[in-house]
């Protein structure tokens, strides 16, 4: 069975992940974009030291959230791994807004689609986990194994929950 047909839903509509153009869009996305990172004064500081691989694995994060294979989960951890990562941070609402727009500028520059429903559905996941950054960076942040990998789908999103 080829990774297509794993993550393609019964219906025949491609998933998001499909849609943006998997995961050689993805590793575009977020090249270029911490490639801009670095250079904005209010981003830089927050990804000084930044791993040579961490665009990778956000690409890897994005396609798993966004319909594409669970490799987030199998190499990196899921949920729990990528919420430490962002334990302590102390992320400001003002590098929040900053991160998402320049996400979405970079998304114009490498050009994922511009049509309104997939638009729609990256923006509403990026204004969503950038949301739960903050939470997990502040001062009480959720237990790490609160919840597992949300899924995005076209005309919805998961409402997140705690497991237990």
């Amino acid at each position: 069975m080829t990774e297509q047909q794993v993550n393609e839903p019964a219906s025949g509509v491609p998933t998001i992940y499909q849609w943006m153009g998997g995961e050689k869009a993805l590793n575009r996305l977020t090249e270029v974009f911490y490639g801009h990172v670095m250079k904005d004064p209010l981003l830089a500081p927050v990804f000084a030291g930044m791993d040579e691989h961490h665009p990778r694995h956000v690409a890897m994060w994005l396609g798993e959230v966004f319909g594409g294979p669970a490799t987030y989960s199998a190499e990196r951890g899921g949920h729990p791994h990528m919420a430490r990562m962002h334990l302590g941070r102390g992320i400001t609402e003002a590098q929040r807004r900053r991160w998402v727009d320049l996400l979405q500028d970079t998304a114009d520059e490498v050009g994922l689609p511009t049509d309104p429903e997939f638009r729609a559905v990256f923006t509403y996941y990026i204004e969503w986990g950038t949301r739960m950054a903050l939470i997990y960076s502040g001062e009480n942040p959720p237990p790490l194994n609160a919840a597992d990998v949300p899924r995005w789908h076209w005309g919805q999103t998961p409402p997140w929950q705690p497991n237990g």
